[in-house]
């Protein structure tokens, strides 16, 4: 992995975060349907343990992922953690028993999500938290941000992100305080929004990108990988044969170069997935290849 190659988060704060370019989503470490202990535990705590030994310095997980499994994966593998690992997580969602996803984002609630992820993670306290919009919800999106920025003014999170925004929310956000990081879902085969079966809409990341580059806030991509919806898209074929790479490694790659103010986050289960990510970050993709992928 290019370690030259990083990005800067909250980079007009005082406390501005960088972090190399490619970071690790642990969204794939838990069971079957994002719920329980992973099949392989060991294989788990073996790649987070990779990432850190490949340069990777930006782990975004959640508590509601399992519930709590990403969370303990990670304490158990990584801490005490290096100076300048960066981990992300999110707040604002919960997980059923029949394992649906619901709102969970009123003021209590995502001061106990907080507290519950501190706690699970062996903080004092989060650098970056992402405000997650979970559709469904009755609780004004104001008034969950407004409690988002009380905890950071406590001293529980360092830096504010959001996630699943429109546009319309990224600006209302972006107008009572300082937004950090953005996380959407975005890859070369889905940049709009879609619905999908489990949580209702999942806001793309297109409809942002331009707003995050022009006030100089990264993107996270989630689901950069995502195939289903919409249809895979052919061209990648032709560009990964050309570069001897899979599909997945030219989605990466795509990613890297389609906006200096992407930070993907492709996530796995698998060891040898892993690697292979790693490697995307050293395609590099031409004009023409952007061209035909664009």
């Amino acid at each position: 992995m290019h370690k030259k190659d990083t990005i800067t988060i909250a980079s007009k704060s005082k406390n501005p975060l960088t972090v190399n370019r490619l970071g690790y989503g642990t969204m794939r470490l838990t069971g079957e349907g994002i719920w329980g202990e992973p099949k392989n535990r060991p294989e788990a705590l073996q790649i987070l343990k990779k990432c850190i030994d490949s340069g990777i310095n930006f782990i975004d997980t959640a508590d509601y992922y399992g519930e709590d499994v990403t969370n303990r994966l990670i304490k158990e593998a990584l801490y005490p953690y290096a100076s300048d690992l960066v981990i992300c997580t999110k707040v604002g969602g919960a997980r059923k028993p029949d394992k649906s996803w619901v709102p969970f984002n009123r003021p209590e609630n995502l001061r106990s999500s907080i507290d519950n992820n501190l706690r699970t993670l062996k903080l004092e306290q989060i650098q970056v938290v992402h405000f997650r919009v979970i559709h469904g919800s009755e609780v004004p999106f104001k008034e969950s941000m407004d409690a988002m920025f009380e905890l950071q003014k406590e001293g529980k999170i360092l830096h504010v992100g959001v996630s699943n925004v429109s546009p319309e929310e990224l600006e209302t956000a972006m107008q009572m305080g300082s937004i950090a990081t953005v996380e959407n879902m975005f890859g070369h085969a889905q940049r709009t929004s879609v619905k999908l079966m489990h949580g209702g809409e999942t806001r793309g990341g297109h409809e942002v990108l331009h707003i995050c580059e022009k006030n100089g806030i990264p993107l996270v991509p989630y689901f950069s990988l995502f195939q289903s919806l919409p249809k895979k898209d052919s061209r990648i074929s032709p560009i990964a044969k050309k570069h001897n790479a899979s599909e997945a490694q030219i989605n990466i790659a795509w990613l890297l170069h389609r906006s200096p103010w992407i930070l993907p986050i492709p996530g796995t289960s698998s060891l040898k997935h892993l690697e292979e990510n790693l490697k995307a970050a050293d395609i590099e993709l031409s004009d023409e290849d952007m061209k035909i992928l664009e």
